[in-house]
């Protein structure tokens, strides 16, 4: 069973503790330069840095510092009956996944996002679902279902959640994956279902480099 839940700060709890150090995070964006066997990473390295779209929609978007919007706030009612707001994460880079049980592309991508929330769990990272659809008991089905130890906030619960990130991404294309940075602004964009963990991981470490 997947331990899932709020510390007394305010953040999510559950997550096993990943052998992640300064090594690792080096290593990821290292693998990523290297990997040759991941296309859509060629793609992006290819590119400017700052995104692409890719044949199939697949899109991806890095917004410079100076670029960004202002702080995305906002309050959702979690999967697991407690409450989470922006400042439960201002300091630290959040990673926002929008999804809904029946999404055939979000179950595919769920490991893999679990797989990056773990690769940076001792990094000032964090996790955050946002379900756009399902109940408490769909939600916390889906996570023990596929491994997913972050929680998720229920937008059929509280829509305010939904619309404070309306003006960040179209939300009519599910899975959206964002990357904020620790001020709480958009500083990524993935919208369509990841195939591999590189794109993300890379999205992730760039955040985590800003001073």
């Amino acid at each position: 069973m997947v331990a899932r839940g709020r510390s007394r700060a305010g953040r999510p709890l559950g997550r096993a503790r990943a052998a992640a150090s300064a090594l690792l995070a080096l290593s990821l964006v290292a693998g990523l330069a290297a990997c040759t066997s991941d296309p859509l990473a060629e793609q992006y390295r290819s590119g400017d840095g700052k995104g692409f779209i890719a044949a199939d929609g697949f899109e991806v978007v890095e917004i410079a510092p100076g670029d960004r919007t202002e702080p995305v706030d906002f309050e959702g009612v979690l999967d697991t009956g407690e409450t989470a707001t922006s400042d439960d994460y201002r300091g630290d880079v959040l990673v926002v996944n929008f999804w809904y049980a029946a999404c055939a592309p979000c179950r595919v991508e769920a490991p893999l996002l679990e797989e990056v929330n773990q690769a940076f769990a001792d990094d000032g990272v964090e996790f955050l679902g946002i379900n756009l659809y399902d109940g408490a008991e769909a939600s916390q089905a889906f996570a023990e279902t596929y491994g997913v130890s972050y929680p998720s906030a229920l937008a059929n619960v509280d829509g305010s959640i939904k619309l404070a990130f309306a003006g960040q991404t179209p939300l009519n294309a599910v899975p959206v994956t964002l990357v904020l940075d620790r001020e709480g602004r958009v500083a990524a964009r993935v919208i369509g279902q990841l195939s591999e963990t590189s794109i993300l991981e890379t999205l992730v470490s760039d955040a985590l480099e800003e001073s």
